[in-house]
């Protein structure tokens, strides 16, 4: 809403928040402004239980009903007029005394993961060392997100201590606990602190037992238990020394689970195992996929797949192969043009690549890449005329076909092209 919406103020008395201990609040509405065009209300509460964005914590929302009307909340905000709660409003607004109802099922979410990211704090920190601190997050009712300094990737094991600490803390069902108290004493005791936030002389204290102490103005849980279950979801890098964790806990964490379960389950029944004999199965599937390699780069290098309809054209006195290959691997076509290359000189084998997008591989001799002629300029060249483009070694090269229904009529300009290449022509 724009700042050109005026507010019509009806009551002078200070907002008091009253979400840390209530969820539902019968308070009175101290001012108010409507922007019809836009179909909007936003107002000002004596007693507000809506927690607003703040500290990486999303806003709650909820309804507020009045004397015949009720107002969804999908926005509170803090603002030079106090915490501005905003709702779609369609009607006329008449202000009444008024009933505030947060979405509970949300909050409490929500709850479980502000809590969570204070116990993964505390336990990066016991992991990775006292360097850990945080530098940005964003907590809602889906999942977790926490950036903290550290030089780089977290160890998988690593990681999973500290997931296994955190999901002890919260069966551990430690109390959670917050006190007001003068900033100095909040550090005496060992409070984190945020370098990025700006606190007044009085503080709020979050601890929970005695795995984390931390200055904070968020929701929680009010023990450790109600968080349920903690699991990662991802780990990356947002910028230079600073790494980012996402999480989901409570019925999301378990949803997560069970599609891991799904997923090995699957894998399993498609391979034929138990899921604890998954692993093996994948190194010896692995194991048995490089054998084959192996022999397939042998039977290329000793010419057993031979470019098919291949053509031999004369072409300035050098011998020019045009064919094609369903090879899709570029090593295997590499053993393929090497069997090609060896012993021989003055010649160029061109394949053209039909299966998946297609392909144009070029194969030159030494004799004539001393010559100048190089692989890669020539595969370029034949390629544009699909639409694809490539290069590699001056030896061999490859370039994407672009267009593959366009491959033959690369095919067909593909002598014409060589007899230019082999001149020197640009």
């Amino acid at each position: 809403m724009t700042k050109s919406v005026k507010w019509r103020k009806l009551k002078r008395s200070k907002q008091k928040f009253v979400g840390y201990q209530h969820d539902t609040a019968d308070t009175e509405i101290l001012a108010f402004r409507q922007d019809g065009d836009a179909e909007r209300v936003e107002l000002l509460l004596k007693e507000n239980p809506f927690y607003a964005e703040s500290g990486g914590q999303v806003s709650d929302t909820g309804y507020l009903r009045g004397q015949g009307w009720v107002m969804p909340v999908d926005q509170v905000r803090k603002g030079e007029q106090g915490t501005i709660i905003g709702g779609a409003f369609r009607e006329e607004f008449e202000p009444t005394s008024v009933y505030g109802s947060v979405d509970i099922s949300r909050r409490r979410n929500i709850e479980r993961n502000h809590s969570a990211t204070h116990l993964v704090h505390a336990a990066l920190r016991k992991h990775l060392g006292t360097h850990v601190h945080q530098q940005g997050s964003l907590v809602d009712d889906g999942r977790l997100r926490f950036d903290f300094s550290h030089h780089g990737p977290i160890e998988p094991d690593v990681l999973q201590q500290v997931e296994r600490e955190v999901n002890a803390h919260i069966w551990a069902n430690d109390p959670v606990t917050t006190r007001e108290m003068p900033y100095p004493d909040a550090l005496a005791l060992g409070a984190m602190a945020l370098f990025s936030e700006k606190y007044g002389d009085v503080v709020r204290v979050v601890s929970m037992g005695e795995s984390s102490i931390e200055l904070c103005g968020g929701t929680h849980v009010r023990s450790t238990g109600q968080i349920g279950l903690f699991q990662f979801a991802s780990q990356g890098g947002v910028a230079a020394g600073v790494r980012r964790i996402e999480a989901v806990t409570g019925p999301e964490a378990y949803t997560l689970v069970e599609s891991l379960q799904q997923q090995i389950a699957g894998a399993s029944s498609a391979l034929k195992s138990q899921p604890d004999h998954l692993l093996r199965k994948l190194e010896q599937l692995i194991e048995e996929r490089e054998r084959l390699h192996t022999r397939v780069n042998e039977l290329l290098r000793g010419g057993a797949a031979a470019p098919a309809e291949g053509t031999t054209l004369d072409i300035g006195g050098v011998a020019v192969t045009l064919g094609e290959t369903e090879v899709e691997n570029r090593e295997e076509v590499l053993a393929l043009v090497d069997g090609f290359r060896t012993g021989t000189s003055g010649a160029v084998l061109v394949l053209f690549g039909t299966a998946g997008r297609g392909a144009v591989h070029v194969a030159v001799t030494d004799d004539l890449v001393k010559a100048g002629r190089k692989a890669g300029d020539l595969a370029g060249r034949i390629a544009a005329v699909s639409g694809g483009k490539g290069g590699g070694r001056p030896q061999f090269a490859s370039a994407g076909a672009g267009d593959l229904a366009r491959l033959p009529e690369a095919r067909a300009e593909a002598p014409a092209i060589i007899a230019a290449w082999l001149r020197g022509d640009q």
